[in-house]
């Protein structure tokens, strides 16, 4: 028997603590008459987190931040091509950063409710994995988390068509593509602070997001190359600067320093699988316009990388 078709979803588990009580969105979905996470299909081309992002804003009228990822859902369904198939849906818990907005239609009610009477609330078992990860990452401490995420810049001018100073050389069509690709993806982690390079092709692959969000860029010489071949402990201050900080950050930079900064990070990694991501990285590189998103639990020589995530373009 043919394995059944995929059909990609995503959504999240905004959570908040009241009055020292962890609590949960849920959404009531009236055409079904079931109390569920917010989620949706996947647009085509769209990467999950945004799916995500932008599923949970359209179905509770809250924006939110993506955290930590959470267990995935795998499900059969009869789709509405009147196939059935495997829907498979990607879950991050979420912070919520503005709660404006009105419900649509395929939602008529939400509700913030305790661990205990979510799942007592929640209609499907499925639902109660990504729950049970939630509130076991609360207890451990590890679910108030924030991102650095670095960033390689996206593709530039080659270096023999530039006759200019290499600083300046420019992002090429696909680099200024790939530049506003980043601006929904970025968008659904929340990054406040956006601190580049101040060469050109990495401040102009950030400059999409910062105008989109109302950011400046903050030009950085450490992060460029001809700063770094003379004085790399600079730019590896800078990172110890940002964890001090503790403030959602997107930084961009160049292959050169990306070695040097990955380990870095990676001495903060918290699981086994953390630090070999930041190892497999380091040593093999970040393709242009990647990113690594590092969700960090607390600040300074305390800070821990508790998850960590990839997106190349």
């Amino acid at each position: 028997m043919p394995a059944l078709r995929a059909v990609p979803a995503a959504g999240t588990i905004p959570w908040r603590v009241v009055d020292g009580e962890l609590q949960v969105l849920l959404v009531h979905r009236p055409r079904y008459d079931d109390w569920s996470w917010a989620k949706g299909k996947l647009d085509p081309g769209e990467e999950a987190a945004v799916a995500a992002a932008r599923e949970t804003h359209e179905e509770s009228a809250h924006t939110v931040r993506l955290g930590r990822p959470l267990p995935e859902a795998r499900y059969q369904i009869f789709d509405r091509d009147h196939t059935y198939a495997t829907k498979e849906v990607s879950y991050w818990a979420a912070t919520v950063t503005d709660a404006t907005g009105t419900l649509v239609n395929e939602i008529d009610e939400i509700a913030w409710l305790g661990p205990t009477e979510a799942h007592n609330r929640l209609d499907y078992a499925r639902d109660q994995d990504q729950l049970l990860a939630l509130v076991a990452m609360h207890r451990a401490g590890e679910l108030d988390t924030w991102p650095l995420i670095i960033v390689r810049h996206a593709t530039a001018l080659p270096r023999s068509k530039w006759a200019q100073k290499d600083w300046l050389r420019p992002l090429d069509a696909r680099g200024r593509a790939r530049a506003q690709a980043l601006v929904p993806l970025l968008a659904a982690y929340g990054p406040l602070r956006v601190v580049s390079s101040s060469s050109t092709r990495c401040r102009d692959t950030l400059a999409p997001y910062a105008r989109a969000t109302a950011t400046s860029v903050k030009l950085r010489e450490a992060l460029t190359e001809e700063k770094f071949e003379k004085a790399p402990k600079k730019a590896i201050a800078l990172v110890d600067k940002e964890i001090r900080r503790g403030k959602p950050a997107a930084i961009c930079t160049h292959r050169p320093l990306l070695p040097a900064l990955l380990e870095r990070l990676r001495d903060h990694g918290a699981t086994p699988d953390v630090r070999a991501m930041y190892n497999e990285a380091a040593a093999n590189g970040m393709e242009k316009g990647e990113l690594i998103v590092a969700h960090v639990s607390g600040t300074g020589p305390a800070a821990r990388i508790v998850a960590a995530e990839r997106y190349a373009p």
